[in-house]
């Protein structure tokens, strides 16, 4: 007889706010495509360029103060990037017009404003659509499906990548090289990495008979994305090893022995293989798109913990179905979620979209800042990757340096990768030592200097001590210098 996880989920306590993870992801979806999350101006003039600037630093401060510590950045939509790119044209979205420049590079702004709260930022990535035949043509010649004809398809009046083409492979790499190589990204996030949903006609026919090598269509399509990711993987690692390479699969891998999928799964309806990737070890996260209810959503969740390979499973949360045009969940649904995730130790949760969160849908923002997620969390740590924290830092001053104000300095640490400077977290409190394991007592995070200058909002939050401790970009902690 199967077991009811949705039964079980509902008998879980709630959490109190003391019981909160020190280490989590705390993500958030910010979508550019068609200007869903951001931006709303246009770019046109040095006015409207501020503008669109301030959109986005309000809402970068608004996931700051809710403590989100990772920004899924939108950074290629369909053939179009949010960046100066030698390889795609710019998104119409940033100016109104396809090609346009704004006159800024967005991308980096988006990471060093993420960067300046102390949060990651990654290049979200939509790889194998290209678009509609009227955005495609929009893009003109500089369109991959005008410049690179063999690695692209038509299929029900849209323009794909075609995975069974080795040129795929090369071209996303290609994109991502630009990415890593040039800016201080935390993560690469891929979305869409999969052939159409149900999709026996797709037109690779030929690339099977050259390629296929007496492998079935459908595992020869699988193993096509596991190449790209496997391809893609190494290529990152070789480049930056601390870059974090996620994808977003289908929220159910297939069936499991708790509960069926109903016909609609990763595995089998778009060809994707994530458990795999995540046995394999060339994912680091994943990111399931698990916008789903009672029994469609925790025995698969509890699925893809068990099988993750110790690689962080962080379920994708649909919190837009709590509007009443997109659905009819109420809020407890999401607690439940969350709830769930942290009681069977799963990495953390992304919510889908910023813009639920930015205008508190349910009161999903209130509950998040009020409860869940009302002291900070670290990073959790990827000891696949590195396993070896940085020294610690040394020689913590501290004084009073104005009413209310506190300047912490300290001596730099080192790591054990000469290619990073360690990061530094900031820890407060009234009792000494002061207690690092304890996430209310986290101050800041990821400081990319040796000073810091403490300012509580009010005169009755200063605190009596003060800990530092030094991160490397794979989440390891040193010790503590106290003061």
């Amino acid at each position: 007889m199967r077991l009811s996880i949705l039964i079980l989920s509902l008998l879980f306590p709630f959490l109190s706010v003391a019981a909160q993870p020190k280490h989590e992801v705390r993500a958030a979806w910010l979508t550019a495509l068609y200007g869903l999350d951001w931006p709303c101006t246009r770019a046109v003039s040095p006015q409207s360029i501020r503008k669109q600037k301030e959109e986005l630093v309000d809402i970068l401060d608004k996931l700051k103060a809710a403590n989100f510590n990772t920004v899924l950045f939108q950074t290629r939509t369909r053939g179009d990037v949010l960046y100066p790119s030698s390889i795609e044209p710019f998104n119409s979205i940033l100016t109104g017009k396809s090609g346009g420049n704004p006159g800024y590079d967005p991308l980096a702004f988006a990471i060093e404003e993420c960067h300046k709260r102390g949060m990651e930022c990654h290049a979200w990535m939509v790889t194998i659509p290209l678009g509609n035949r009227k955005h495609v043509a929009s893009l003109g010649n500089r369109s991959v499906t005008k410049r690179m004809k063999d690695i692209c398809v038509p299929y029900k009046n849209e323009y794909f990548l075609n995975p069974g083409h080795p040129g795929t492979k090369e071209y996303l790499m290609k994109l991502v090289r630009e990415v890593v190589s040039r800016y201080d990204i935390d993560g690469v996030h891929f979305d869409y990495l999969r052939y159409p949903e149900n999709a026996p006609l797709f037109p690779d026919k030929y690339d099977f008979r050259r390629y296929g090598k007496g492998r079935t269509l459908d595992q020869w399509r699988r193993d096509n994305i596991s190449e790209i990711v496997r391809y893609i993987y190494k290529g990152v690692k070789a480049m930056k090893p601390w870059v974090k390479l996620s994808a977003s699969p289908v929220g159910k891998y297939r069936d499991t022995s708790r509960y069926p999928s109903r016909g609609w799964n990763a595995f089998f309806t778009v060809y994707q293989d994530p458990q795999g990737w995540l046995g394999e070890g060339i994912m680091d996260q994943i990111y399931p798109m698990m916008y789903f209810q009672g029994n469609s959503f925790y025995p698969f969740a509890l699925d893809w913990q068990e099988q993750s390979n110790g690689r962080q499973v962080i379920p994708g949360l649909g919190i837009y179905f709590l509007h009443p045009d997109e659905g009819k969940w109420t809020r407890d649904e999401i607690d439940r979620q969350i709830n769930f995730i942290r009681n069977h130790k799963m990495a953390g949760e992304g919510h889908y979209r910023v813009k639920y969160l930015m205008e508190n849908t349910q009161g999903i923002y209130d509950e998040l800042i009020e409860n869940f997620y009302a002291y900070p969390a670290l990073q959790p740590p990827m000891p696949w990757l590195d396993n070896v924290p940085p020294t610690a830092p040394s020689e913590l001053k501290v004084r009073t340096i104005d009413s209310g104000y506190t300047e912490l300095k300290w001596q730099a640490a080192t790591d054990n990768d000469p290619r990073n400077n360690p990061m530094y977290i900031i820890y407060a409190s009234n009792e000494y030592p002061v207690d690092t394991s304890r996430p209310e007592n986290i101050v800041a995070q990821n400081i990319r200097e040796t000073s810091y200058i403490y300012a509580p909002i009010l005169p009755w939050n200063a605190k009596k001590h003060f800990a530092v401790t030094a991160v490397d970009r794979y989440g390891n902690e040193s010790t503590a210098a106290q003061k």
